[in-house]
């Protein structure tokens, strides 16, 4: 890539395009044939691949001459023709044809130098609202982190974020990114993040060639964070179709490294950044100019999307990621007390995996008085209750004679037996408190 701007956010550029396109003329047969001849020349001079960009051109040049954009005189409903036309000969998403008229007095509507700052200054009020898409940090049962964002910000903005989040997770045995709706943005902010997840030495990530200068700009591990390195916490990546462009990049360089396990589905397949050009007073094109080449593979991802390793649909994924991940910790582990806690966290998710059933009479038997608690059963329901009010509390099943204290996933109430007979119930914590009291007889 040229220059930084190349890697504008597409929203952004989607963005502005948007705020010039309040109204739409009809296209005269002319500007039909001009806006196709207009578009071709970018993309056969642009284009990161010479001999695809050929192709692209006699496509959408036989179509004209065979009348496929007859007709078709309204600007944006062309501009959606074209970018499906475009796409067609190897489906790079980047690759898109937009709508952006001039305004009525015939000048372009790209902005002032003035108005473009208070434009951006507005931008980044808007991306600090949303925290630079940072939705989620937290740390999940078993000393999981995870870690849910929607973008790759720029990090000369966004690194604060990026630090808080590291810096609250950084004691987690794993961490788990979610980059299920994660569209893409900066290379240098999926630079910044896998930084944390190797030692000091360096680190070839990725490398991205331009076609225009015919450069290459090479994207290593930085040799100073903020905050604490973590090269042996456990990597998890969540992916689904709209997983696409840096938040694949980030995914496929960590998956190639050994370093992060991809679970989910196969992303979007965006692997070519780009940028834009004005082909007519109408039109703007959105090409392909580079391409990612991975150190390892020699390639990306373009076209196929990420492979998981664990191809599991968007719904299921966090779920399997959270047992991949205690199943790990607990086969690397030694220590008897900890792998205890990763166990109980495994049962607790594989009952909301596949919700446990309980016999009608066994949950009967349970039902009675317990020294100050009492359990009864309503609709097919255990419910615990003390003697202190408003303290009922739903029971939900771990085995057929475990269960799950309200919402509390560290606490369990265990029913024991004798000769088939409820003798008393047991409250235990995840680290091994327990309380046991015994049924009453009448």
């Amino acid at each position: 890539m040229k220059k930084r701007k190349t890697l504008i956010f597409f929203f952004l550029f989607a963005f502005i395009i948007g705020y010039s396109q309040n109204n739409t003329e009809e296209l005269t047969t002319k500007e039909i044939r001009e806006t196709i001849h207009a578009v071709g020349k970018v993309i056969k001079e642009k284009y990161v691949f010479p001999e695809i960009a050929n192709a692209i051109v006699e496509l959408i040049n036989s179509n004209l001459r065979n009348g496929h954009y007859r007709g078709v005189n309204n600007p944006k409903e062309l501009a959606k023709i074209l970018t499906k036309d475009v796409q067609s000969i190897n489906h790079d998403k980047h690759l898109r044809v937009f709508y952006n008229p001039e305004n009525p007095r015939g000048q372009q509507t790209e902005m002032s130098a003035e108005d473009r700052e208070k434009f951006l200054e507005k931008m980044m009020e808007m991306e600090k609202r949303d925290n630079f898409t940072f939705k989620e940090v937290k740390i999940l049962d078993g000393n999981i982190g995870y870690i849910n964002f929607r973008g790759f910000r720029d990090p000369e903005y966004a690194s604060e974020a990026v630090i808080s989040a590291m810096n609250f997770l950084s004691n987690t045995d794993a961490i788990i990114f979610d980059l299920r709706n994660n569209g893409g943005g900066y290379p240098q902010m999926v630079q910044l993040l896998s930084s944390y997840f190797f030692k000091g030495d360096a680190i070839h990530l990725n490398t991205f060639y331009n076609r225009i200068d015919e450069t290459s700009e090479q994207f290593w591990t930085l040799p100073y964070v903020p905050g604490k390195r973590l090269p042996d916490v456990q990597l998890y990546i969540l992916t689904s179709s709209s997983t696409f462009s840096a938040a694949e990049e980030f995914s496929y360089n960590l998956k190639h490294l050994k370093r992060a396990m991809i679970i989910g589905e196969n992303s979007g397949g965006g692997a070519h950044p780009g940028e834009s050009f004005q082909v007519s007073n109408k039109f703007k094109v959105w090409t392909s100019t580079g391409r990612a080449i991975n150190p390892i593979t020699n390639s990306n991802w373009e076209g196929v999307g990420v492979i998981p390793h664990i191809k599991t649909s968007e719904k299921d994924a966090l779920i399997s990621a959270r047992l991949k991940a205690l199943d790990s910790l607990k086969g690397v582990n030694t220590d008897a007390f900890r792998n205890d806690f990763y166990d109980w966290h495994i049962g607790t998710l594989k009952a909301v995996q596949t919700p446990v059933n309980v016999p009608l009479s066994s949950l009967e038997n349970y039902v009675g008085t317990y020294a100050e608690l009492s359990i009864s059963l309503e609709n097919g329901v255990l419910y615990y209750q003390s003697d202190a009010p408003d303290s009922k509390v739903k029971l939900t099943p771990i085995d057929n004679s475990t269960f799950q204290y309200g919402k509390l996933t560290d606490v369990r109430i265990l029913f024991l037996r004798t000769n088939d007979q409820v003798e008393g119930l047991m409250t235990k914590n995840v680290y091994g408190r327990s309380d046991t009291y015994t049924k009453d007889k009448n």
